[in-house]
């Protein structure tokens, strides 16, 4: 069985947004980071739960799964985020900046333009805290058509929680005892 793909967001799942108050989840530590093109004087703090890093740890170790960050992050997802969190160094997709005002352009999810075509018929657990419910109907649509598809959505002010990563094992046993139909063809990974 070709493993279904693991689309992990980082913005309002594994960093939280602040509350109205400011204030982010007491679980969250503070980190001062450098993403690529900012100046070394405009540094950026973001807010990560330091067990995020081994529950996703374990998730990735139970082989069920093979991991890609879709987040606007890019590459960075890999050399500042995955690093605080101790995980292992595991690709990203490499989204475009868009002129956009809203997440939402088109009503959905920009960032399902780029991943549909890239997933092509490959089964695939996406969280993201952001999906609309053109996305959930896009969801449902693929896995009717022999695709599965798990959109996770965690709430972007407490971010990833230890029950949304326990939905993907199950989700992975159901569909794999499925009858084969095709859906677990991975398209090659072109990142």
């Amino acid at each position: 069985m070709t493993l279904p793909y693991l689309l992990l967001d980082i913005d309002g799942v594994l960093i939280p947004f602040p509350a109205a108050d400011g204030s982010t989840p007491p679980t969250h530590v503070r980190h001062t980071v450098l993403p690529t093109g900012r100046h070394p004087d405009d540094p950026v703090p973001v807010w990560l739960d330091p067990d995020h890093g081994g529950l996703l740890s374990d998730l990735l170790a139970s082989n069920l799964i093979a991991p890609v960050w879709c987040t606007s992050w890019r590459k960075d997802a890999t050399t500042i985020i995955g690093p605080l969190l101790g995980l292992p160094d595991f690709p990203y997709l490499d989204l475009p900046r868009p002129q956009i005002t809203t997440s939402h352009p088109n009503g959905y999810l920009w960032k399902r333009d780029h991943v549909d075509p890239w997933l092509g018929k490959a089964p695939v657990a996406w969280i993201d805290d952001d999906f609309t419910a053109l996305d959930h109907a896009w969801a449902d649509e693929r896995t009717a058509h022999g695709h599965p598809t798990l959109l996770v959505q965690p709430d972007p002010y407490t971010g990833l929680q230890s029950e949304h990563l326990l939905r993907i094992p199950t989700w992975v046993a159901e569909w794999s005892l499925a009858p084969n139909d095709g859906a677990r063809c991975n398209p090659a990974v072109q990142l």
